[in-house]
């Protein structure tokens, strides 16, 4: 075409890169990349379709799936293989020996669907739940009435079973009536005064069932409080693998949402083994709401017994059984009604997940409330609660289910999924999986099988194409996550007790959405905003964990591959255990430094409570504190020192524990260290450019800045103990600050200066590619426009896929180090090529890329092939009443869980708008 635009450029081209130098990047491996989820619908995979999506994400940058079957589509039941069969296991052994050739890794989980269950549950095994029935009795009266289990549902089953019968009179004295029961449910007790009520505990079964459960997986919801019901669970498997693990690295289970389970066949004995006293006679207060002492003492220990009772009998058994198989184990213990850090901890490799969509102030970070989730996820808090427990226990890995519900379907662009991976890493977090992709048959046309709550990670998505740069940018940034070891400072106690003492309801299930409920509202939960905030690193710790923990040389560790910490924090609370404040005692006796927002006020539960409190009365007491001013107390006890202050800043001043004041300029970040120093991951989330020196805690000897996005590094400038740091809106970095220099490495390329922006206003011509359900006719442009502005061309409407937009313009001479090519508004990504060379993906904000390596004096073409998202093409398909959604079980439903139906979209903005500029820059030298 003509060329519409002379740019004068300097004849030395500068060629921004180091690679001459020790690439300082950690080596990746499969576990680097990201993973994702990959649905077998009906389980109908076959070994040709297997072979050729795996090669598809393997290209496509991703280093490992992880097999869920679930629910199938309808007219393809003859295709349909049970799960955990013959003809399965031979899919699962083809899947894991081609990811084998590909590098790749493969996981799968314990179960179809969710939560964990299937045929293998027996009526003995189900989810179980308590069951109360009362009755009124008075002196004089004769009880007619057969104490029997009055659900219909239930009284039929066999193992069903009266397990307590109590009477309380209207002084509330207790009567456990046991013994009095007969066979057929006939009462033998009269009362010798006043009026009674009977209650009677029966153990039932929820008889819920796995949801979205594949052929071969359905069946009855496991009771995850009995140990024998985890073991014949996992027989099936032993039957199906053998003595193989059939390639599989990690076996996982996902979320408990097991709904109304509160009880276990043998919970009463197991409750009077663990809390010291027997349940029958305070049946009452675990039942009812009131708020009186009683009731909250009593329902603490139920809680806590229920918390033990799925850390040992499942969580622990699941762990063994999958080290048994040679492999690790995957759990995502939240909605358990336990403590979710020691559940997390009980496991290979913890898993959180996020859901919906989160409020970031980068300018140009589409966020349409229309096409979100109305909930408080993800909550970054909620995310550390895994974190910490790998960090606290030494686990290399912890995982996350990420881009769940994201945006409404086939609306989400790769630049809105990066700020969200971005705050899953600054949790901790170094193993993201994403949800999700679903295997699809070669002959199912477009959009292929979709999985209903997800992001449409498939290789049928218009966008696929430009996948690979996110795909890179995680694997960059994991490959430095995953290496060496967590580098927080802090430990903070979870005050899970406060929670359990609740007069409300029966089990508590701590779940990822309801942290506005459990989490929120408490100073807990305050103070960990505020310390990370103004710039300090943290983890969580239990009792447990606590017990379990060392101090040496004023540091805290709790296990020999784990983090080591300068601070135990017990945040504002009510109730610590008389045990865990002496385990807290032992820690700063050999050395380590804590700080009490409060004063302990009383021990949890009901047993020996005068002895227990007078106990915890005294090992406080034993603490020799002295006023250091305005609300601060402190204490030398033993070789540590104990600092008691509501303002938690003001005790860390005091131990001279250092912030990061890194976060004073808005940038968010998270440290490892290695052997040789530290890493730190920083982003910048504000919504305005950082362009400064700042301060960092560690440097060490030289300081090394690493893009993550492109690969590129160099030596960072330092003043003072600060680095210069150029990030924009969106932008994020690694530093690298070793105690080595490596002298091969160049200067990092600041850029000093920008010269006169060049607008590439000219004209233009634009073609597509590839995409549907029809190319739009190829046309020339006096400037640049969506090709969605075209009403002409009815294809540009429904078109989703690949636009081609080309210019020339001719190179006269340069005078600038670089040149960036800026865009101002890209729906979606864009793949940029200069005189056919290709320059790279632009995914993320800020839109822009480096060119000026690619230019060349005299004609330079420019070819951008644009990705916009599948939305237009859905809209089309609705409104043409085509089917593409067929399901069993849930069909396909919107982001309010209401049935899908995109006819009434508006038609998204596509290709490019607005201007194209060249910039010329200037470096540092």
């Amino acid at each position: 075409m003509k060329i519409k635009n002379i740019v004068s450029l300097s004849l030395i081209f500068f060629v921004f890169g180091n690679l001459s130098a020790q690439n300082p990047w950690p080596k990746t491996t499969e576990t680097a990349k990201p993973w994702t989820r990959w649905w077998w619908m009906g389980n109908a995979v076959d070994e040709k379709g297997l072979d050729k999506q795996l090669i598809t994400l393997n290209e496509a940058g991703f280093g490992g799936v992880e097999i869920v079957p679930i629910y199938g589509a309808k007219g393809f039941e003859n295709q349909y293989i049970n799960y955990l069969s013959p003809e399965w296991m031979k899919m699962l052994q083809f899947t894991t020996d081609k990811a084998k050739s590909l590098n790749m890794g493969v996981d799968m989980a314990v179960g179809t669907g969710w939560p964990i269950g299937g045929p293998q549950v027996s009526e003995e095994d189900v989810a179980t739940k308590m069951i109360v029935q009362t009755y009124t009795i008075s002196s004089g009266e004769k009880f007619s009435e057969k104490i029997v289990l009055n659900d219909g549902k239930l009284k039929n089953l066999k193992t069903i079973k009266l397990d307590i019968v109590t009477a309380y009179n209207e002084k509330d004295e207790a009567v456990v009536l046991n013994d009095k029961i007969t066979n057929d449910g006939s009462l033998n007790w009269k009362p010798d005064s006043g009026k009674w009520t009977i209650y009677a505990v029966f153990t039932g079964k929820t008889l819920q069932k796995v949801k979205r459960a594949a052929p071969g997986g359905e069946g009855f919801t496991l009771d995850h409080f009995s140990p024998v019901a985890t073991v014949n669970y996992l027989k099936a498997f032993d039957k199906a693998f053998g003595n193989s693990n059939y390639g599989v690295r990690s076996f996982f289970n996902d979320s408990y949402e097991v709904y109304n389970a509160d009880w276990t066949p043998d919970f009463k004995n197991e409750f009077k083994k663990r809390r010291g006293y027997d349940l029958s006679p305070y049946i009452k207060y675990l039942i009812n709401n009131d708020e009186n002492v009683v009731t909250t003492r009593v329902k603490s220990d139920y809680r806590q017994t229920l918390s033990e009772l799925i850390l040992h009998n499942f969580a622990d058994n699941f762990t063994n059984w999958a080290h048994s198989k040679n492999s690790k184990n995957t759990n995502q213990a939240h909605g358990s009604p336990g403590n979710l850090l020691d559940l997390y901890a009980a496991v290979d490799i913890p898993e959180s997940e996020t859901f919906g969509s989160s409020i970031f102030e980068i300018p140009g970070l589409r966020r349409d409330t229309a096409d979100i989730q109305k909930s408080d996820m993800p909550d970054f808090n909620m995310l550390k609660f895994a974190s910490s427990a790998a960090n606290v226990t030494g686990k290399k890995l912890t995982s996350n289910e990420t881009f769940t519900w994201l945006t409404e379907h086939f609306k989400t662009s790769w630049s809105q999924a990066k700020p969200e991976v971005e705050q899953v890493f600054l949790s901790g977090i170094n193993h993201v999986f994403y949800h999700g992709t679903t295997y699809t048959p070669a002959d199912v046309s477009f959009p292929g099988w979709l999985f209903y709550a997800s992001t449409n990670f498939v290789p049928e998505n218009s966008l696929w194409p430009h996948l690979k740069g996110l795909n890179s940018y995680i694997e960059r940034t994991q490959s430095v996550l995953q290496s060496g070891k967590s580098d927080n400072e802090l430990l903070m106690y979870w005050p899970i007790y406060d929670q359990w003492a609740s007069p409300k309801g029966k089990d508590m299930a701590f779940k990822v959405h309801n942290v506005e409920k459990w989490l929120q509202p408490t100073p807990f939960y305050d103070d960990l905003k505020k310390l990370n905030k103004i710039g300090y690193s943290l983890d969580m710790v239990s009792d447990k964990m606590i017990n379990e923990s060392k101090s040496e040389n004023q540091k805290i560790q709790t296990a020999k591959e784990g983090s080591s910490y300068q601070v135990l924090i017990i945040p504002e609370l009510t109730y610590l255990p008389e045990t865990t404040l002496n385990d807290i005692l032992k820690l700063a006796q050999n050395g380590a430094s804590i700080i009490f927002q409060n004063e302990p006020k009383d021990i949890p539960g009901n047993f020996e409570v005068e002895k227990r409190r007078n106990q915890l009365k005294s090992l406080w007491n034993q603490i020799p504190f002295q006023n250091q001013g305005e609300n601060v107390k402190i204490a030398t006890f033993g070789k540590g020192k104990i600092v008691l202050s509501s303002d938690v800043e003001k005790g860390l001043e005091y131990l001279k524990v250092q912030r990061e004041k890194l976060t004073d300029t808005g940038l968010k970040f998270v440290r490892r260290q290695f052997d040789g120093g530290k890493y730190y991951y920083i982003v910048n989330h504000t919504s305005k450019e950082i362009n400064q020196f700042v301060p960092i805690n560690y440097t060490g000897k030289q300081t090394t800045i690493m893009n993550p996005e492109n690969g590129d590094f160099g030596v960072a400038e330092m003043q003072n103990n600060s680095v210069r740091i150029q990030l924009k809106s969106g932008e994020s970095l690694i530093l690298k600050n070793s105690e080595t220099v490596d002298s091969s490495i160049l200067k990092w390329k600041y850029v000093e200066k920008t010269g006169t922006p060049i607008n590439l206003d000219q004209a233009w011509q634009l073609s597509f590619k590839e995409g549907g359900p029809k190319l739009p006719k190829s046309r020339n442009l006096k400037k640049l426009e969506p090709w969605t502005n075209f009403y002409d061309d009815p294809a540009t409407q429904s078109f989703s896929g690949t636009g081609v937009y080309i210019t020339d313009l001719n190179v006269n001479k340069r005078k600038s180090d670089d040149y960036l090519l800026k865009f101002d508004k890209l729906y979606e990504s864009a793949k940029v090529i200069v005189n056919g060379q290709d320059a790279g993906i632009v995914w993320s904000i800020p839109f822009e890329i480096s060119i000026g390596k690619y230019l060349k004096k005299g004609e330079n073409t420019i070819q951008i092939e644009v990705c916009n998202l599948m939305a237009n093409r859905i809209r089309y398909m609705d409104q043409n009443k085509i089917t593409w959604r067929n399901y069993h079980e849930i069909n396909f439903v919107n982001i309010d869980y209401k049935p899908f139906d995109a006819s009434n979209w508006k038609v998204q903005p596509s290709g490019l708008d607005g201007k194209i500029q060249i910039i010329p820059v200037t470096y540092s030298k």
